[in-house]
């Protein structure tokens, strides 16, 4: 069992929290670092400089060290694909897991993959990731960062599937040969069983993973 606190690094305040409360499912204490303030801002830091984004997450790095943190836990799709959280972890010294190390260890499993992400650089990410794990992995795309700001002002469940007609987006993957859907941000889970409610096609969520990768 881990026993110094973990640094939890997301988007947002929302699913910072979110990755708080799923290590203290597991019994570990998470300290909330989130590195903007709602969705927007976070999508205009993923396009900031690359040597911009570095040094602020290696700041917040930093902070959550000389709080007793050893390991970091990235609670957010989009943000693991715009840093460059390997080089971070090297920097620091401190043990890093985001959902692209998941994706590595997925790809090679899979001949066709639909991924929703929050925004066309998360989705960027996660693409570059699979298909250099496994170059003949067939792949389809979509962002909704819209269905974000609707988990953000927690908005039903069930009610922000059919706002934002994602049962019908989980339809057309399946129609094209997709055989799950990655949910590629963080946010995502929120409305997972309402999602999976409406359609056949399996729903892939990287936290479970993550946190076995945190406590190996």
């Amino acid at each position: 069992m881990i026993q110094t606190p973990v640094a939890v690094l997301a988007g947002t305040p929302v699913d910072t929290r979110m990755g708080v409360d799923c290590l203290a499912a597991r019994g570990l204490r998470g300290i909330a670092l989130p590195l903007a303030g709602d969705p927007w801002e976070q999508t205009s830091f993923q396009y900031a400089p690359p040597a911009e984004r570095h040094q602020k997450v290696l700041g917040v790095l930093e902070r959550a060290r000389e709080a007793g943190c050893e390991r970091a836990f990235v609670y957010c799709n989009s943000l693991s694909g715009a840093v460059d959280f390997p080089a971070l972890a090297a920097e620091t010294g401190m043990g890093i897991v985001t959902p692209l190390d998941v994706y590595r260890g997925l790809a090679p499993r899979h001949r066709a993959l639909g991924v929703i992400a929050a925004n066309a650089q998360g989705l960027s990410g996660i693409e570059r990731v699979l298909l250099e794990a496994n170059p003949d992995l067939e792949l389809l795309g979509a962002s909704a960062l819209q269905a974000v700001a609707s988990v953000e002002a927690a908005v039903p469940p069930e009610e922000l599937v059919e706002r934002h007609h994602l049962a019908e987006l989980a339809g057309w993957f399946r129609s094209c040969g997709m055989e799950a859907l990655v949910l590629g941000c963080t946010h995502f889970p929120y409305f997972k069983e309402a999602l999976a409610a409406r359609t056949s096609l399996p729903l892939i969520d990287p936290a479970e993973e993550m946190l076995r990768l945190l406590m190996a």
